[in-house]
């Protein structure tokens, strides 16, 4: 029983990190396009940790750590790019 709800909540999340690509291609705007990134990447978190609960394996938490802070950091980077179109500022020498 519980297995199927699992599997249904992967086939969900399946779905839902389909139509946010689809929101990454076809964004009318780069925020939109950020948010639907954010979006994929918790969804992945969510569908790694769905197939770790259905395998009964701790050995997918790391890479779910992992993916979060990488998912995070790239946010951050995408959000100050639209904020001043450049990531990292150097310092001029005037």
């Amino acid at each position: 029983m519980i297995e199927n709800i699992l599997l249904l909540a992967l086939a969900f999340f399946s779905i839902s990190i389909t139509l946010s690509l689809y929101r990454v291609i076809r964004g009318p705007s780069m925020p939109d396009r950020a948010i639907a990134l954010d979006t994929i990447g918790v969804n992945l978190l969510s569908a790694i940790a769905i197939v770790s609960i259905i395998l009964k394996t701790k050995a997918y938490l790391e890479a779910i750590l992992i993916l979060g802070i990488l998912a995070f950091i790239g946010t951050i980077a995408f959000t100050k790019y639209i904020e001043r179109g450049v990531i990292v500022e150097r310092k001029s020498n005037d």
